[in-house]
């Protein structure tokens, strides 16, 4: 029982440092969360506020184990046609007008009505086969030859009926298609789902996915995913930045600040060759961390304030 403890934690400890070597700080939970679908093959659901890295998560993992990623973005009114196949219509019609040219030839033979139903019967099975078929995302990872991780994005914005369509593919790794039977997958897909809490995600497709919770990350952890996406940015200035970036989250904000954003501000500080944050410089790029007018006038008012508890913040020890 100990050596397999001890072959977890390293297989857990090699999955954080390769996602590092693909540029996400990932922590010893993700890390577990992330070796615990692998090893149970269920799929991974990951929640937290929109821009805490849920999509990226699934980026590097594909990365990592050096699969292809198959993205299904979710919206209002997705269905199975859009998230599993559709039939090609065009070609069916031209085969339809081939058909048609050809039909005295197939039909030579038979004498009776019963004859041509049986004749033209084959043709139908035909009409519905894999070659009339287009898979959209969902079939095509189920078809994958090797394997890959399928990104089921923002599942949060589909409809209680889309959900309870995924939930034969998230328990079986199969889907049924009327005109074709069930399809398997060739290789279970590493599957990710994401939600950023719009809604309430059903019991029922809670239960066959394990869950993590991605929170806003704790400055040091933030501050070491700026090292790792900026490393030119000078590192007092990045501990400033980080938790001046901390200050603005705790504000009645209708969106905080995104890691995302805080990358595009760090990257900011480099092109315009800022030496240190100052009043006048965040006021005039409030604009790349927040999105809202309404955000920026809660904001601007309070601009030297939290630039003063941020440079204490990051003058602590630990910080």
């Amino acid at each position: 029982m100990e050596m397999k403890t001890d072959t977890s934690r390293l297989a857990i400890e090699q999955i954080s440092l390769g996602f590092s070597d693909q540029g996400y700080i990932c922590d010893q939970q993700i890390a577990t969360a992330i070796f615990l679908a692998r090893m149970l093959e269920k799929p991974l659901l990951v929640e937290g506020p929109p821009g805490v890295g849920k999509t990226e998560l699934a980026k590097a993992a594909a990365a990592h184990l050096g699969l292809e990623m198959i993205r299904l973005q979710c919206y209002e009114g997705l269905d199975e046609s859009k998230a599993l196949y559709e039939w090609q219509y065009g070609k069916q019609l031209l085969y339809t007008q081939v058909l048609r040219e050809k039909l005295g030839d197939l039909m030579a033979g038979a004498t009776t009505l019963d004859a041509s139903m049986k004749k033209l019967a084959g043709f139908e099975d035909l009409f519905f086969s894999e070659g009339f078929l287009q898979p959209r995302p969902l079939l095509s990872a189920l078809r994958s030859e090797d394997g890959c991780v399928l990104l089921i994005d923002e599942i949060d914005k589909s409809d209680n009926e889309f959900e309870a369509f995924l939930l034969e593919l998230l328990s079986d790794y199969q889907i049924s298609v009327p005109e074709l039977g069930t399809i398997r997958a060739k290789v279970k897909p590493l599957v990710f789902l994401t939600s950023n809490n719009t809604r309430e995600i059903g019991d029922a497709l809670k239960r066959r996915c394990l869950h993590l919770y991605i929170p806003f990350p704790e400055p040091s952890r933030e501050s070491e995913i700026i090292r790792t996406r900026v490393p030119d940015l000078d590192e007092s200035l990045r501990q400033q930045l980080v938790q001046f970036v901390a200050a603005l989250r705790s504000q009645d904000l209708k969106k905080p600040p995104a890691v995302s954003e805080t990358i595009d501000w760090a990257r900011t500080l480099i092109l315009l060759n800022a030496r240190q944050l100052d009043p006048d410089f965040v006021a005039n790029t409030l604009n790349v961390l927040l999105k809202f007018r309404s955000d920026i006038d809660i904001i601007e008012p309070q601009v030297a304030t939290l630039l003063r508890e941020s440079q204490l913040a990051a003058d602590r020890p630990g910080a």
